[in-house]
């Protein structure tokens, strides 16, 4: 299992509207072909930080959500809105198996 973490920073004024672009994403990227799970999470302490775990079967279906259409206009659309740069770090997954 391929797996992704990214850590988010919204910007406050924009912080509805990423949770509906990132909804919308969500909603695709659980569709595609080797995709396990693809989770929003939002910090109870700081409701402008935001968590997107993203669990693929191995590391080529990860790679094949970078060029859907759907993740390419998410990552266009809600680049402006973060207060930094997101931070995506890899993991393996060890369990479960698959």
């Amino acid at each position: 299992m391929f797996v992704t973490i990214v850590h988010i920073e919204v910007l406050p004024k924009h912080i509805e509207e990423f949770i509906e672009a990132s909804t919308e994403n969500h909603m695709e990227s659980v569709k595609e072909p080797g995709n396990i799970r693809f989770d929003l999470l939002r910090n109870e302490d700081y409701p402008n930080r935001f968590v997107l775990y993203e669990a693929y079967e191995n590391a080529s279906a990860a790679a094949a959500h970078k060029d859907t259409s759907h993740y390419l206009r998410w990552r266009e659309t809600v680049a402006p809105w973060m207060a930094k740069p997101r931070e995506g770090i890899r993991y393996t997954g060890l369990q479960p198996e698959f």
